[in-house]
């Protein structure tokens, strides 16, 4: 036990913690803050969403897509939200310019997106929600 009565062990991981706080760089406590903020201001606004959509056909937050290129190749896409994305794993922010013309669409429509990399003609091949 220390001196104020809480054990050692507690008392020290408390004191480590502060101490490396304390030392962190400036602008990544600032970020962490901000961070906070942000996800304080956003908690409102979220909806919770357990089920898939009635029109599973459809594209929406949580979709899996398998896209066809001009070329004839393949890739299968998840759009997540901004936090979660993997770009190895395909998955890609709602808020990405190619969720965005994803959104809403559904399976057979062709779209155009403007990507860092150019323009790039697409077709939905299939839309499928899974966990």
């Amino acid at each position: 036990m220390s001196s104020d009565g809480s054990s050692l062990r507690g008392g020290s991981v408390g004191l480590v913690r502060r101490s490396r706080d304390r030392h962190a760089p400036r602008s990544s406590r600032v970020s962490q803050i901000r961070s906070d903020i942000d996800l304080q201001t956003r908690l409102p606004d979220l909806k919770v969403v357990d089920q898939p959509p009635t029109d599973a056909g459809k594209v929406f937050f949580g979709a899996w897509v398998e896209l066809e290129d001009e070329a004839g190749e393949n890739r299968t896409y998840r759009i997540v939200g901004g936090d979660e994305t993997d770009a190895r794993g395909g998955w890609i922010s709602v808020d990405s310019p190619l969720a965005r013309v994803l959104l809403k669409k559904q399976v057979g429509e062709a779209v155009t997106a403007q990507l860092p990399g150019g323009e790039v003609h697409l077709t939905i091949v299939s839309v499928r929600y899974q966990p």
